[in-house]
């Protein structure tokens, strides 16, 4: 079956499109120009959990939480991919079973490749 698209079959969501955004512009555009706008010391002040600020919030971070960070986030997406073929573990089959031992295996490649670099290894 051969379906063709017309430019009009388009029209529904280009309006929709344009009811949002012109929603969107309208808000931001009254609230900002309605709006109150008093300045004071306290009021401009930075404000957490009830807290009073203490130093500097632009202090440098060191880079190894943030690789820590990154690391975490690709090993747990690793492991997302392990679930769905646990499920399907018996109607996959051989094939299955060998393209999840590649996978793991350049899995544990990439874990030994960060364990050489020192990625974990904190001062």
């Amino acid at each position: 079956m051969n379906t063709t698209y017309l430019p009009s079959d388009y029209l529904p969501i280009f309006i929709q499109l344009g009811l949002a955004l012109g929603f969107i512009i309208t808000t931001m555009f009254v609230t900002h120009n309605i709006g109150p706008k008093r300045h004071s010391k306290k009021k401009d002040e930075a404000f957490e959990c009830g807290i009073p600020s203490e130093g500097d919030a632009r202090t440098p971070i060191s880079i190894k939480y943030f690789l820590i960070a990154i690391l975490f986030v690709l090993f747990d997406v690793e492991v997302i991919f392990m679930y769905p073929w646990a499920v399907n573990f018996k109607n996959l089959g051989v094939a299955g079973f060998v393209e999840m031992v590649l996978f793991m295996g350049f899995l544990l490649a990439g874990f030994y490749y960060i364990l050489r670099k020192g990625v974990l290894k904190w001062e």
